[in-house]
């Protein structure tokens, strides 16, 4: 770990990153940033847990800072990692301390563009990011949209702080919502789905480990044709689902007990869920 010192960027330089949230998201952008070239010093992190930030800079190679505005002052980007409902007070103490031009970015779920532009100084760049866990090992999906005053070199900056994280994709910020439950929660729906397939090769006689080893390889096996081969999911099901087999018996009983039904009412449910969390209090 490094402590944070001050100075600025010099022209070509990395912008230094002031990472505000020591928590699962925040340790796994310190990770991606520091995959993606970002030296010891242009990685700060920041955290109410003192102790915590400390933690998360030792186990990424990062620096730490002793508070928010410490670590704010010398940023040339800020990333917000923290809660939602955080958010405002959050932007309350840096706005004061925040740099001309820096940029803000926020992967917190649901909270609006318009809260940060009306928080903080006239004309600072804002951008949203909706990020999911798998970004810690590489395979994440992220979404990013823009503020009034972020422009195309903001967003290019926001890939190239993700790019070692996984699939990047730009998106209008009336689709976030739609993101944030359906890859940002999505990762959540997969463990749910693995760990009801290994349940049932478990109640089939198979022992525990095995059952998870193979629910996981058959599930990220089944992503990677559909990424690698370009084909729509249904018609790759249909390629294994032969008259009167096995997978079509499968397949019906899924049907039978609305699993389709349910995956979709899941995603609904979380957008929704993003939706009141960005409404303001007593909305």
């Amino acid at each position: 770990m490094t402590t944070q010192g001050t100075g600025t960027t010099e022209p070509g330089a990395t912008p230094t990153v002031a990472v505000l949230g020591a928590g699962v998201m925040g340790g796994t952008l310190v990770a991606g940033l520091r995959a993606g070239g970002w030296p010891p010093a242009a990685v700060v992190v920041a955290d109410p847990d003192a102790a915590k930030a400390a933690a998360t800079a030792d186990e990424h190679g990062a620096t730490a800072a002793p508070d928010n505005r410490a670590a704010v002052s010398a940023a040339d980007v800020v990333l917000l990692a923290v809660k939602p409902g955080a958010v405002p007070a959050v932007l309350a103490d840096l706005a004061p301390v925040l740099r001309p031009g820096a940029l803000v970015v926020s992967v917190a779920a649901g909270v609006p563009l318009a809260v940060y532009e009306s928080a903080l100084p006239a004309g600072t760049p804002v951008v949203r990011v909706m990020p999911n866990t798998p970004a810690l090992v590489g395979k994440g999906a992220s979404a990013t949209a823009p503020g009034v005053a972020a422009g195309d070199e903001h967003l290019a900056l926001v890939e190239r702080m993700l790019a070692a994280t996984g699939v990047v994709v730009r998106v209008a910020e009336k689709d976030m919502d739609a993101v944030t439950a359906l890859s940002g929660s999505g990762p959540a729906y997969v463990f749910y789905v693995i760990d009801a397939l290994a349940e049932a090769g478990v109640l089939l006689g198979l022992p525990r480990d095995l059952a998870t080893t193979l629910a996981v390889a058959t599930v990220e096996g089944a992503g990677a044709m559909v990424a690698q081969t370009g084909e729509h999911p249904a018609v790759l099901r249909e390629r294994v689902s032969s008259p009167g087999g096995t997978t079509v018996a499968g397949v019906a009983a899924l049907d039978a007990h609305a699993v389709r039904a349910g995956l979709v009412a899941g995603v609904r449910a979380a957008a929704e869920r993003s939706r009141e969390l960005g409404r303001p209090a007593g909305a």
